[in-house]
């Protein structure tokens, strides 16, 4: 199966909000990634830095857990709110 960038760049609709909600919280990614892995997503800063560069998929199943560490929703992280 091939994977298709959405917009022939980024592999994820959430990535830039994932960096903006990040950064109003203050954290850095590395910080992002500890309180991924407190709710049992296992990702390092690398995935996270990859996730708002477009450049790592991002399974609906992990939308929840992001949603949840950065204190936004689901929707806010999808641009639909």
């Amino acid at each position: 199966m091939r994977i298709v960038p959405i917009d022939g760049e980024r592999f994820n609709l959430c990535g830039s909000r994932v960096r903006e909600a990040r950064q109003r919280a203050g954290i850095s990614q590395d910080e992002l990634s500890v309180q991924l892995q407190l709710r049992g997503l296992q990702v390092g800063q690398m995935a996270v830095s990859r996730m708002e560069t477009g450049k790592r998929i991002v399974p609906d199943y992990e939308l929840p857990i992001l949603a949840d560490a950065l204190r936004v929703t689901v929707e806010w992280l999808l641009g639909k709110e």
